[in-house]
């Protein structure tokens, strides 16, 4: 492999392993052994740089003030003011955590960490309006982005954020509920088609007591938990949670599974069924190593044919943490990254339902496809955004009331109020770079003669650049 074609290589990497990489560094790695940039892509940061917005300490605070207030059946005027200004603080919170996130996505030395996170972010999909049981499952997630995936279902499995989503709080002896042990085969291990109802009723029995108790903290309770026998995948024993776990990991179709997922958010929306199983095996294998399972996409030739190349969407979150890390972005206004993501259909920590988000060919509809061709040159020309297309649940209601009250309000303009690095962004750029060779870096799918032609004209970078990221081919990667 010569170096133009390892220049080629890291840059296909990187759109997907990460979110992008500039000229300059894609330079430099191409003069390195191929292995060690994987080798350092993968290397996850010994201390995970988790999120702190909010303490335990704090958490329980409201709690307690939350089920005070909800424990009066009737309340004071001042009372209700109170309800309603901790409503108002746990949203603006919520908020904050998500820009926390985004502005780590943006920032992180560490980007196949983060994206990682981003996966299993949207494999464990969990909606819940407490910020600290948010802020835990994510803490969580990202601290077992790269290790073992039994370790990080376990844990995951055992968050408020997951017992309530899931209502794995509610199951108990004698009233099980199904909700959990059901997603976790369907969902986050096997797939449809590989248990049957009675494996889920069963399963169900194993997972009673976990539980989180008076302190938020998980708790097994063996006061109503199940210590009856169960028959599970044909198997029969006084199973409890951590033994069904294990049993369906024994399974070669879960490796598979996992590997599918992997396979359609880092390579191609159409699975190739033969890497997959390739992948799958090795995951299998290693002992559900995750770092190991994406080294061993990450050396395939296959992961950088043609085919595979410059075809997959990107999510609204990789459009817009690309963007501002390519020309080094920083937004006067965080608030309007909330709103980009609202509209454009994946706001983080709000996923549609426990499926998580559809991607591929979702990302584009009616009403986010103009709005994703605009943002590039609205973000680095501080244009003024429309925002009457999609908005998050929590916000229809409001945007109802002022559309009733007045239509004026329905659209939501605002300048974007953003400010680019053009210095640093010149500065990742090799000196007298052509506005055919920008093009050809700053976009993954290969230049036709219409887009080289539309370039001809182009003088200066920073037209040249706006007007490429302005491409359909921008939002590929």
């Amino acid at each position: 492999m010569n170096r133009k074609e390892r220049f080629a290589r890291i840059k296909h990497l990187y759109s997907r392993a990460a979110f992008g990489i500039s000229y300059l560094t894609a330079d430099k790695l191409s003069r390195q052994n191929y292995r060690k940039v994987i080798d350092s892509l993968i290397k996850a940061p010994e201390i995970p740089d988790e999120i702190r917005l909010q303490s335990e300490q704090e958490n329980l605070r409201l709690q307690q003030q939350q089920q005070e207030l909800n424990a009066k059946k009737e309340q004071t005027e001042a009372e209700k003011e109170q309800k309603k200004e901790y409503l108002r603080l746990r949203n603006e919170k919520n908020q904050q955590l998500n820009l926390a996130w985004l502005d780590k996505l943006m920032h992180s030395g560490y980007p196949l960490h983060e994206k990682m996170t981003l996966f299993w972010h949207g494999h464990f999909a969990c909606r819940h309006e407490t910020t600290f049981f948010a802020q835990q499952l994510n803490n969580v997630q990202r601290r077992h982005a790269l290790g073992n995936f039994k370790t990080l279902l376990t844990e995951v499995s055992k968050t408020p954020a997951m017992l309530l989503y899931l209502n794995n709080q509610q199951n108990r002896k004698g009233r099980p509920n199904e909700n959990f042990a059901r997603e976790l085969m369907e969902l986050f291990t096997l797939g449809r088609g590989k248990y049957s109802e009675q494996d889920i009723k069963e399963s169900a029995r194993a997972f009673t007591g976990w539980m989180f108790n008076k302190d938020w903290v998980f708790e097994f309770n063996p006061k109503v938990h199940d210590s009856g026998t169960k028959t599970f995948f044909g198997k029969t024993g006084n199973f409890g949670g951590e033994d069904i776990i294990d049993m369906i990991l024994a399974r070669r179709e879960a490796a598979d599974f996992i590997a599918g997922k992997v396979y359609l958010f880092f390579v191609n929306d159409v699975p190739n069924d033969a890497h997959i199983k390739e992948l799958g095996g090795h995951f299998f294998d290693s002992g559900y190593d995750i770092a190991a399972m994406l080294q061993k996409l990450f050396t395939s030739d296959w992961f950088y044919e043609p085919a595979n190349a410059g075809n997959k969407i990107k999510s609204p979150v990789e459009l817009i943490v690309g963007l501002s890390r390519t020309f080094h972005t920083r937004y006067n206004d965080p608030k309007m990254l909330i709103r980009l993501q609202q509209n454009l259909g994946q706001y983080l920590f709000n996923p549609p339902n426990v499926a998580g988000w559809p991607g591929g060919r979702s990302w584009i509809d009616s009403s986010s496809l103009m709005l994703r061709m605009k943002i590039p040159s609205l973000v680095l020309n501080d244009g003024e955004i429309d925002f009457s297309g999609k908005a998050d649940p929590e916000e229809e209601a409001a945007i109802a009331v002022n559309k009733a009250a007045d239509p004026k309000k329905a659209k939501r303009k605002s300048f974007v109020n953003a400010d680019p690095d053009w210095a640093a962004f010149s500065r990742d750029l090799p000196k007298n770079i052509s506005p055919v060779e920008l093009a050809g870096f700053l976009l993954q799918p290969r230049l036709n003669e219409k887009n080289t032609a539309l370039l001809e004209d182009n003088k200066g970078l920073r037209s040249t650049a706006i007007e490429v990221v302005s491409m359909p081919e921008y939002q590929l990667c």
